[in-house]
């Protein structure tokens, strides 16, 4: 298969990378790197990474920003990072895939622990992954041609913990090889409308 990594070079997106690559043809794409670049904020930006792209049979999201702050030290304006980037990013990356993706392909989106497992500071994060698993529960029946749709809901990767093991307290950390399996399950296999947990 002909797969796209938005996020290819972050924690998710490597693990996401090293278990597809030895069976796929991979493109990467990033804001600041890869084989593509995209922002993932501009749907413009993105419809033109589908074009520089060309025919793809999967698309996976593993980009997206969110805002960590106190509950209330958020503005509207810094909860809507989160929505902008993580939401409307993945959102306008199906809308723009629906006529590019050959027949059966797939998309396979990113959420995260934090609408089921919260911490402090994280209710952006919390926010919009909750709405990434209603995107995909109603998207999944609408999707045309037999193209799928999924959200991979990982927990805090061990290569993660470095950085931000300390805002997650008593969270078991997730290895990165169940992470990828985690991408190849929605992208190799024949479910859709599922919210993928990896904890």
């Amino acid at each position: 298969m002909r797969i796209l990594i938005i996020g290819a070079a972050g924690d998710i997106g490597r693990a996401a990378c090293a278990e597809l690559a030895p069976r796929h043809d991979i493109l990467r794409a990033g804001r600041s790197g890869g084989d593509i670049r995209v922002d993932m904020a501009d749907r413009a930006s993105i419809a033109a990474m589908y074009d520089q792209a060309g025919p793809l049979d999967a698309v996976v999201v593993t980009a997206g920003e969110v805002h960590f702050a106190p509950l209330q030290d958020f503005t509207p304006d810094t909860f809507m990072l989160g929505l902008r980037q993580k939401v409307m990013g993945q959102v306008n990356t199906v809308l723009e895939g629906l006529d590019r993706l050959r027949d059966g392909g797939s998309f396979t989106l990113t959420s995260g622990v934090l609408d089921r497992d919260p911490i402090r500071m994280g209710t952006g994060a919390a926010t919009a992954n909750g709405a990434l698993a209603g995107l995909v529960t109603g998207a999944a029946i609408e999707l045309p041609r037999g193209l799928r749709i999924n959200v991979v809901s990982p927990g805090l990767l061990d290569v993660s913990v470095p950085r931000y093991g300390a805002w997650f307290p008593g969270h078991d950390p997730v290895p990165s090889d169940r992470v990828g399996r985690a991408y190849a399950k929605s992208v190799e296999g024949a479910i859709t409308g599922q919210v993928i947990i990896v904890s």
